[in-house]
């Protein structure tokens, strides 16, 4: 009688662990996550992770992948910004200042990250494949004042264009200086 009574504690044991499990599996944390490298209203920030047998390869991955969150990110916000500005503004060719706006922005994207850094990078080697972790963070105000430089000299969009971006720049770098930022 004894021994059927170990038997049961050690199913029963058995059946409580079982049940006790996660069935999603463990929760990994991976490096650069967490709300020190998420974006804020100081900072665009990303963060990628490439896989490879080839060490070059899986960097070049999770370059590509935090560099095109960044760009996401700016886009966004670039959109976001313009769009309440010419909406408060009433401008009446507002559909073709933000065309000319997104036009640049996509133009900068296409050529350079302004201010991009790289804070930080991880590499992990598991006897077959690298993994590699890296983070950038943007600072806001140098991605507006680059911005407002590359329409200042851009030859495709006309004086009062130019102006009216020009506007919608300052007031966000206006934003950012008075949130202390």
């Amino acid at each position: 009688m004894k021994s059927n009574y170990k038997y049961l504690v050690i199913i029963f044991s058995v059946f409580l662990a079982a049940c006790a499990s996660n069935p999603y599996g463990k929760k990994v944390k991976d490096p650069f996550s967490g709300s020190k490298y998420e974006s804020n209203a100081r900072f665009f920030r990303a963060s990628g992770k490439g896989q490879s047998s080839k060490e070059n390869i899986a960097k070049s991955k999770a370059n590509l992948e935090a560099k095109g969150q960044i760009a996401s990110q700016v886009n966004t916000t670039i959109k976001t910004v313009s769009d309440q500005y010419l909406a408060q503004t009433e401008n009446e060719n507002a559909a073709e200042v933000a065309d000319k706006f997104q036009s640049l922005v996509r133009e900068v994207m296409n050529t350079d990250l302004a201010d991009l850094r790289k804070v930080g990078e991880e590499k992990y080697f598991n006897e077959s494949k690298y993994t590699v972790f890296v983070a950038y963070e943007i600072k806001k105000n140098a991605m507006f004042k680059f911005l407002k430089k590359q329409a200042k000299t851009n030859k495709k969009v006309d004086q009062k264009t130019r102006a009216v971006i020009e506007d919608i720049i300052d007031e966000e770098l206006k934003k950012l200086e008075e949130s202390g930022n």
